[in-house]
């Protein structure tokens, strides 16, 4: 087929990108800047093989909204063939936006901006270079399509971003727990009123797969190293930013360096193109490269935390049940300042504390609703005896606390 494109997935095998706008949207410049930005970010720390990029993920999740929607027309289930390419276009695009190691960015060089929403304004700014090309998939990733089942499949509590990234990640990290048959949940789905639901046999392959997903979050996302790890890259990122602000010397590509020496707020993001070109320049290389120049930077914190970044000197961290002990936090902050000769400032970038949260199933949020022979519907709370004789659907909450090893620093 001319102008298209053959993949070889390691998860799924061959997926087949379709010529025209699927296609293009592949060879976007937006799309290829996924290839160098991590799936899991910081998670190689724990699990050497989790290499692998939201690039991926993101054809990983096309094949599965391809499948889904043949597997709904198989079923009887009339959808346009406009309705299908702009629900894969959708799901090809719902990660556009996210910048290196996931959600630390968020947090650092850009103020109250989500990669959501930076995702809808590329896409919007795709949309123009494809001459309204992108408009349909604009409105099911919206919700704001008449047919609200193609949202559901983009993002949902079902979606084809979860059934690919529970089974990537877990191939990759070569965590069992989290293996998931995504192909026997997709030949469940079926259509009710226009939502999305499952059919009553596939209730065991629901369980399996939210237990899957609670277990993937202890194991591998909220992992206490990986926590560790990001937090020290927060307080590095945020340290150099410090700096920039008040004209000392850092070194950073320019794109990196805009956000360093500029206080970036949502309003001041998205008023000019200038934030939004920036921001998409922006990789995993630009920080690791930043990082290795920082290990050497006349700032004392700076070049710590950098050298902590780079060689592998984590923060210890620890992990409780109940909020830490303020008088524990006191102490190890009166320890870093005594043992670096910082002042309480200073001596806060060495150590923070904050709430793990993992919640397996919300029922408010776009429930999952299974389809019984008799055209009945109940929600998986309803029948999953898993959920019902147990807490799985309850918010789980830890407390951490992460701080510098005294004696790690070279």
């Amino acid at each position: 087929m001319q102008n298209s494109k053959l993949i070889n997935d390691p998860v799924f095998g061959f997926i087949n990108i379709p010529e025209g706008i699927l296609y293009n949207i592949v060879k976007h410049p937006f799309m290829q800047r996924l290839s160098r930005i991590k799936q899991l970010g910081l998670s190689s720390v724990v699990y050497p093989g989790a290499q692998h990029t939201r690039f991926q993920h993101s054809l990983g999740a096309f094949y599965l909204m391809t499948e889904a929607i043949e597997q709904l027309k198989r079923k009887g289930h009339f959808i346009f063939d406009s309705e299908a390419e702009g629900a894969k276009a959708a799901i090809l695009l719902h990660d556009i936006g996210h910048g290196p190691f996931s959600h630390v960015l968020e947090h650092t060089i850009v103020e109250g901006i989500s990669h959501e929403a930076i995702s809808l304004a590329l896409m919007k700014k795709m949309n123009q270079e494809m001459d309204g090309g992108l408009s349909l998939a604009i409105q099911i990733f919206k919700d704001e399509y008449a047919s609200k089942y193609l949202h559901q499949l983009v993002s949902g509590q079902l979606d084809m971003d979860r059934l690919d990234y529970l089974r990537r990640d877990s191939f990759f990290t070569g965590v069992p727990e989290g293996s998931i048959g995504s192909a026997r949940i997709i030949k469940m789905l079926n259509l009710k009123d226009d939502r999305l639901v499952v059919d009553e046999k596939g209730i065991y392959s629901i369980e399996n797969f939210l237990v899957a997903r609670r277990l993937m979050y202890w194991q591998v996302y909220l992992h206490k190293t990986s926590i560790a790890y990001e937090n020290m890259l927060i307080k590095t990122l945020l340290r150099a930013k410090e700096l920039a602000l008040k004209g000392k010397e850092i070194f950073a590509p320019p794109s990196l360096a805009y956000f360093l020496r500029n206080k970036i707020d949502r309003a001041e993001f998205f008023s000019t193109d200038e934030g939004l070109s920036n921001f998409i320049n922006i990789d995993d290389n630009d920080i690791w490269s930043s990082l290795k120049v920082w290990c050497k930077h006349p700032d004392k914190i700076l070049s710590l935390l950098s050298k902590g970044m780079v060689n592998r000197q984590l923060f210890k961290i620890e992990v409780a049940d109940k909020p830490i002990d303020t008088e524990h936090v006191k102490k190890q902050k009166i320890r870093i300042s005594q043992h670096f000769k910082l002042d309480e400032h200073e001596a806060s970038y060495f150590i923070n504390s904050g709430i793990i949260e993992n919640k397996m199933y919300d029922p408010y949020d776009n429930s999952i609703d299974l389809l019984y022979k008799d055209g009945s519907i109940k929600s998986i709370t309803e029948s999953s005896d898993l959920l019902k004789t147990t807490t799985l659907s309850q918010k789980a909450q830890k407390y951490y606390l992460t701080y510098y090893r005294i004696g790690d620093e070279v």
